[in-house]
């Protein structure tokens, strides 16, 4: 193996991956929201070990995820509708 190949060695770079955002986003989203449910549940033993800050902590997480799903969402209605006009 050699670290640095002539220009006229090299290939093309490879097409960018198409992913879908929305299911990690979507998994990510609900799995602060069983943690939510969890320490809701386990109440009393959360806040006795401190670890309360962890149920504003799943709100956030919350939060985040379903304004990332919102973006992701609205990103990819732009970009369907711009490729439809332009052909």
């Amino acid at each position: 193996m050699r670290l640095w190949l002539r220009e006229d060695e090299r290939r093309p770079d490879p097409a960018p991956a198409r992913a879908d955002a929305r299911k990690a986003l979507a998994v990510g989203t609900i799995a602060w929201a069983v943690g939510l449910v969890v320490l809701v549940l386990a109440g009393e033993a959360v806040d006795s070990a401190g670890l309360g800050w962890l149920v504003p902590a799943c709100w956030v997480g919350i939060v985040l995820g379903v304004a990332g799903l919102i973006v992701v969402q609205v990103h990819r209605a732009r970009t369907a509708r711009d490729q439809a006009s332009s052909g």
